[in-house]
């Protein structure tokens, strides 16, 4: 699902346009992206957290040559995701709140 179809569905089900839902989104993004920048974690209640963590510089090897590569330390985001997130992607009933 891309991001154009996200802002058809909600602009479906909420009756607004979709410039609106649009904007809606867009802020949403914006900032969840903001607050990961700041290092913030990003919790949506019965969905994940975003969180960013750093990664230590290590040694890797280039699969085709076996070559060693020196990969550098860096950020990245992680999401875990919720547990009713989960059995609702599993296909089960969810269990309450």
């Amino acid at each position: 699902m891309r991001k154009a179809e996200i802002v058809q569905r909600i602009a479906q089900e909420l009756g607004c346009t979709t410039a609106k839902a649009e904007a809606a989104v867009e802020a949403i993004l914006t900032t969840i992206k903001a607050s990961l920048q700041q290092g913030q974690p990003v919790h949506l209640r019965r969905f994940g957290t975003c969180q960013v963590r750093a990664t230590r510089a290590r040694v890797g090897r280039n699969p085709k040559t076996s070559a060693a590569v020196a990969i550098p330390a860096r950020r990245v985001v992680r999401f875990r995701a919720g547990h009713l997130f989960k059995q609702a992607v599993a296909g089960a009933a969810p269990s309450g709140g």
